[in-house]
């Protein structure tokens, strides 16, 4: 909880205190704390990135294993993100019960809340079963995730009102923003927590068929190329 906290210090002060960035007002909610804004979109964003970066180095990491003992080498993966979403889930509720006392309806919508978490844990191990096949062939793989990773941060509303957005691109762009997985799901955890509020069902369907299909493929690539894993370790 540390490193989220850290970041929401930081921020507030950059982009809140400094370049005045507000929160917008929440609906139904009626907060407009921005520390807790930023909180509500810091700790799914997080979860992502946490997930992609121990999938960069799960397969790499245990190259001894891997190379010595036969066994179904996607539950390194598994593991990871099983961790890592209990250590979600502590964070979620600790933020769902400063939003309660800040005032927001959230408590009917917990089981909305439960169905994006386990929705936003299918999408990121789709994406760290990639990542983990990739970084065993192309070892440079994990300094370019780097980039690719701040770009998508800013890429995604977690520090900013997506609203900002809207007038500064073209459709076309807005459309491939506006429905950037990463930004659907802070979008929708925003809605249940910040907004206290179920949230838009287009981003739901959406949601549900991203996150079946990058477990799905996934697990394909993960299987297409396991046989060579321990040869290239």
């Amino acid at each position: 909880m540390l490193n989220p906290l850290s970041q929401m210090l930081i921020y507030t002060v950059v982009f809140g205190a400094i370049f005045g960035i507000r929160a917008p007002l929440g609906d139904p909610s009626g907060i407009n704390v921005y520390s807790l804004y930023l909180l509500s979109g810091i700790l799914p964003w997080g979860f992502i990135n946490l997930i992609c970066g121990l999938g960069l180095n799960s397969l790499i990491g245990n190259a001894s294993l891997v190379r010595k003992v036969r066994f179904a080498r996607e539950t390194l993966i598994f593991s990871e993100v099983l961790f890592s979403l209990v250590q979600f889930s502590i964070e979620m509720t600790l933020l769902c019960i400063v939003l309660v006392i800040f005032g927001s309806p959230l408590l009917p919508w917990l089981p909305m809340l439960l169905l994006l978490m386990v929705l936003l844990a299918m999408f990121t191990s789709g994406l760290a079963l990639i990542l983990s096949v990739g970084a065993v062939f192309f070892r440079d793989l994990k300094y370019l995730w780097t980039i690719i990773s701040q770009i998508w941060f800013f890429a995604t509303p977690v520090i900013y009102d997506p609203a900002r957005v809207e007038d500064k691109v073209s459709s076309f762009w807005y459309s491939i923003y506006h429905w950037n997985p990463s930004t659907a799901f802070i979008r929708s955890f925003r809605h249940v927590t910040f907004d206290g509020r179920a949230p838009d069902w287009s981003d739901l369907a959406v949601l549900v068929v991203i996150s079946f299909a990058s477990l799905a493929i996934g697990l394909a690539v993960f299987g297409r190329f396991s046989r060579r894993i321990a040869e290239e370790l």
